[in-house]
């Protein structure tokens, strides 16, 4: 089996009008699902990540450029990721599907993780 990573792309501002006991059902969703994995033995890992806070770095002109971000203004960050393994993409697709990220108007980038020695 072969581990691929669904990296949690989402628009900031997606759920900034929802309530508390909204976002309560969603993370509930999230749990449930991941929970499913757990229970099919699919899950290698995979955290949420702060939707405030971190850093970007860049090179420039021969130094390393940090800043803070992400910005609440982006178009798009990260939310955070899930490690899963599959037999191979068809399946991980088939896995990708039901994740409840895809519900709330996110999209997910799948990426096959490369093998290390």
């Amino acid at each position: 089996m072969a581990e691929y990573v669904l990296v949690l792309y989402e628009d900031p501002s997606g759920l900034a009008e929802v309530s508390p006991d909204e976002i309560e059902k969603v993370i509930g969703e999230y749990v449930a699902w991941r929970e499913s994995l757990v229970a099919a033995g699919r899950l290698a890992g995979g955290k949420k990540l702060r939707d405030e806070g971190g850093r970007r770095l860049s090179p420039q002109n021969g130094t390393v450029r940090v800043v803070d971000g992400p910005y609440a203004e982006a178009k798009e960050v990260i939310g955070g990721f899930f490690v899963i393994t599959a037999a191979d993409y068809a399946e991980a697709v088939e896995i990708s599907r039901t994740c409840p990220h895809l519900t709330y108007g996110g999209w997910i980038e799948l990426r096959e993780v490369e093998p290390t020695p």
